[in-house]
């Protein structure tokens, strides 16, 4: 585990390097556990006066959690392990949120799931040519957590209900423009980057710091494709239902429409209705609320069957072929939905703080 993640404070910055690059720096229960310990630690010594974040290699800053591994639990049974994985997850995430110090997010290649929940909370959020953002968790039967249920409901219109039940997948521009980002910085920069934000004489006005720092180094990334869509993105997915939402995209008669739509059809039904009431209900949500309402849904799909049909069809054997069940959103009631929201029964809530 001292391989998979490594720490250290260099000048005043607390350096955290998720270590896993041959898994594109998949998350483990471990580095979960050892990410919370440091931060907690961090955030009390006075010497650190700021966090950066990133992956080794060149492909990803962070892939996702490491759903073999999950998947591997629930084929042993190991349920209670199953609970303790998402609970100290979000706990994480949670806590990156509230973060007192600067968090600084160096987001150099693939970014989904696991890896957005240890970055897009940060206060700053850095994104190179190489960033590809997604969060494709319908596409495997899950719902968009790690706080999906908050930084989705508050991108720029319809995007975040676009991003959470297609999955797109998005660049530099696209994740400015869809304000998942702060900064756009290429890559060969960071070095100069982490060297500019050496703090260790800095005691106050940390934040407006370390904005200024990274603002001398952003660069425009160039014409945003998601703008290309965005009134067909606001006026399809700002539907009040996903019925309604099937039915603008068959109507918008464009080749996009069409691609979107028939994407949409090979996602788990059951993930596509709960991500859709998710997203629209966090946007009455403060973080905390998000996050307790994730845990419930995660409790629920590990004791489901998509999540675990998804991750065989898409991980294990390949062959991209989910059964799901149910196979069709008609064979789902909203109560059956509902049930998923629904409080934890004899004390298993989620608790933060």
């Amino acid at each position: 585990m001292e391989d998979e993640i490594i720490f250290e404070v260099r000048h005043g910055i607390g350096k955290i390097l998720l270590n896993r690059p041959q898994a594109l720096n998949a998350l483990t229960f471990s580095q979960i556990r050892a990410m919370d310990r440091q931060l907690r630690a961090w955030a009390e010594d006075r010497s650190v006066r700021a966090v950066t974040i990133e992956g080794a290699g060149e492909k990803a800053f962070c892939a996702g959690g490491d759903i073999r591994a999950i998947y591997e639990s629930r084929q042993r049974e190991e349920f209670g392990a199953l609970a303790d994985f998402y609970r100290e997850e979000y706990i994480l995430n949670h806590f990156i949120k509230t973060f007192p110090k600067p968090y600084i997010a160096l987001i150099d290649g693939i970014v989904m799931g696991g890896g957005v929940g240890v970055s897009i909370h940060g206060s700053h959020r850095i994104a190179t040519e190489r960033t590809l953002f997604a969060m494709p968790e319908t596409g495997i039967g899950l719902f968009p957590d790690v706080g999906g249920t908050y930084f989705l409901s508050r991108c720029p219109g319809q995007i975040g209900m676009y991003l959470g039940l297609t999955g797109a997948r998005l660049k530099a521009a696209d994740s400015l423009y869809a304000e998942l980002a702060t900064h756009h910085v290429p890559t060969q920069r960071l070095p100069e980057i982490e060297q500019a934000l050496w703090l260790e004489d800095v005691e106050s006005e940390l934040y407006a710091t370390v904005s200024c720092i990274l603002d001398a180094y952003h660069e425009d990334p160039g014409p945003a494709p998601l703008a290309e869509h965005r009134e067909a993105i606001d006026r399809c997915f700002g539907e009040p239902s996903l019925d309604a939402i099937f039915q603008a995209l068959a109507e918008e008669g464009t080749t996009w429409a069409d691609e979107v739509l028939a994407g949409l059809r090979t996602k788990s039904p059951t993930s596509l209705l709960v991500t859709f009431k998710q997203i629209r209900l966090g946007a009455k949500l403060d973080f905390e609320q998000a996050m307790r309402i994730e845990y419930r849904l995660s409790q629920r799909f590990m004791a489901g069957h998509d999540f675990f049909e998804g991750v065989r069809a898409v991980i294990i054997d390949k062959d991209q072929k989910p059964r799901w069940r149910p196979a069709s959103l008609d064979e789902l009631s909203t109560e059956d939905i509902d049930a998923y929201f629904a409080p934890l029964q004899d004390g298993h809530e989620l608790v933060l703080g």
